[in-house]
């Protein structure tokens, strides 16, 4: 999972594969942070398959949306589905999409090795932090369960235009971009490892793409499941549907203009082939979906079905079978 340490750069950086001669062939990628890895991925594999050159942003969920939806864009990653608002925006300019769903993921929310008490938290727990009547008010581990310790708690998360704080929002505060403000928030989730790894009272929340690549530097919190048991976050826990609320899916968003331009229409075929897409999503690190998904995306791409299955925000408890029906 190397490629995730080039998810360190700044939000305006932007990666580019492919050599001068490929200049008039460019296909334009950004978009989420998250879904980086990913795209950086499919991006390395097609230039070296075609010479077509590809460029990669970093603008999070909400920045690629943004210039999506201005038509500057062939591909957005988004790490939420698509809001109400950047529908409208791209209504408005008259930018036609088709959602396809990659991977799924999970949220993993983390404190020190050495935090001995945090084992499992509730929902009502991390909202009790996390809420923003909280901002201010509480500052400690003592005030979020008894028997917790008099330490000062110290918050790192991801940045208010990333689609990780909108999901994470909504999954534990029951609204989407609702949160506390004073905490450490950033667009490079390296900085919450960092911040996490170096003060044991530290707590943060992440892709569990980069909790997996820095497990030696961080714990896991499990999250107490309405059943009473405690699931710990995992390829295998994200994918199965047991770890809720954090497991969650990630998209590309093509702008279906783009596809009449050849060099557009061959990436996304190339991301849609199955042997590519759930090679190289499982090489860096995330839950692939069926090689079913893949096929039935680029049936979707070849009819041109544009559009959202979602209801303009993120859905808590989406399943691969409900990224499988979306396809349809």
């Amino acid at each position: 999972m190397t490629r995730l340490l080039l998810a360190s750069a700044s939000a305006a950086a932007f990666v580019a594969f492919g050599g001068p001669a490929a200049a008039q062939a460019t296909v334009t990628v950004d978009g989420s942070s998250t879904v980086f890895p990913i795209s950086e991925a499919f991006a390395e594999e097609f230039q070296a398959q075609t010479g077509n050159r590809v460029t990669v942003g970093l603008s999070g969920t909400g920045g690629g949306f943004e210039k999506f939806c201005r038509g500057e864009l062939d591909v957005t990653g988004a790490s939420r589905p698509i809001r109400t608002g950047e529908m409208e925006a791209c209504a408005a300019n008259g930018i036609e999409y088709i959602e396809l769903p990659v991977a799924m993921d999970g949220l993993a929310v983390v404190v020190h090795p050495e935090n001995t008490w945090a084992e499992c938290m509730s929902v009502a727990e991390l909202k009790t932090i996390w809420e923003p009547a909280a901002q201010g008010v509480i500052t400690n581990w003592n005030q979020v369960r008894e028997g917790f310790p008099d330490a000062p708690l110290r918050l790192f998360g991801a940045g208010t235009d990333s689609g990780t704080y909108d999901y994470f929002t909504f999954a534990i505060n029951g609204v989407e971009h609702e949160s506390r403000g004073d905490y450490t928030a950033t667009e490079d989730d390296n900085v919450t490892v960092q911040g996490v790894s170096s003060d044991v009272n530290a707590l943060g929340f992440l892709g569990l793409a980069y909790y997996e690549e820095n497990a030696d530097k961080l714990k896991t919190v499990a999250i107490q499941q309405e059943d009473g048991s405690c699931v710990s976050p995992s390829v295998e826990t994200a994918g199965n549907g047991t770890y809720q609320p954090l497991s969650r899916p990630l998209f590309v968003y093509i702008n279906a203009a783009s596809l009449d331009r050849p060099e557009v229409q061959a990436y996304v075929d190339f991301m849609m082939t199955p042997e590519n897409g759930v090679t190289l999503v499982q090489e860096v690190g995330y839950v692939p979906l069926p090689a079913e998904a893949f096929d039935l995306g680029r049936a979707k791409v070849a009819e041109r079905r544009t559009g959202t299955y979602f209801e303009g925000g993120s859905k808590v408890g989406v399943s691969i079978e409900d990224l499988l029906a979306s396809e349809q």
